[in-house]
């Protein structure tokens, strides 16, 4: 019996590793990291902030899974709501760049000149939508 669990053990693990290491090679792929180091001059720190990435999911994870208290969380919980609203909205923006959205639709529709409203839209929403969801749940 303790054979079955140690193997299932194992799977899980191995599986929790290569998932967890896919979603970061696409973070990184999609290139969120370098282009934050590219707009704030900080290319020297990549590493770093490629370590936070994974640290930060890891953390995530210990304190998701073993349901661990974290000290002053009512305090701490809208520092985490901006930063992961930005982690968000700057993924999917990153992902968006990458599939070339923005540019054909702008094209397209012949709007460039709206286009600073356009995102300021789309953010503005994003920012009442999860304002709205997380009012009501509390």
């Amino acid at each position: 019996m303790w054979i079955k669990q140690l193997l299932l053990g194992i799977i899980g693990l191995s599986s929790g590793i290569g998932v967890a290491a896919g979603l970061f090679s696409f973070i990184i792929g999609l290139g969120v990291v370098s282009d934050f180091a590219d707009r704030t001059h900080t290319g020297n720190h990549v590493m770093l902030y490629e370590d936070s990435i994974a640290l930060g999911g890891i953390l995530g994870n210990l304190v998701f899974i073993y349901q661990l208290p974290i000290p002053f969380g009512r305090i701490l919980l809208p520092v985490f709501g901006i930063l992961a609203g930005v982690f968000v909205g700057c993924w999917s923006m990153a992902l968006a760049e990458i599939l070339n959205v923005f540019p054909i639709c702008v094209r397209r529709t012949k709007l460039l000149r709206y286009v600073p409203w356009f995102i300021l839209a789309m953010a503005v929403g994003k920012g009442v939508g999860a304002a709205l969801f997380f009012y009501q749940r509390w």
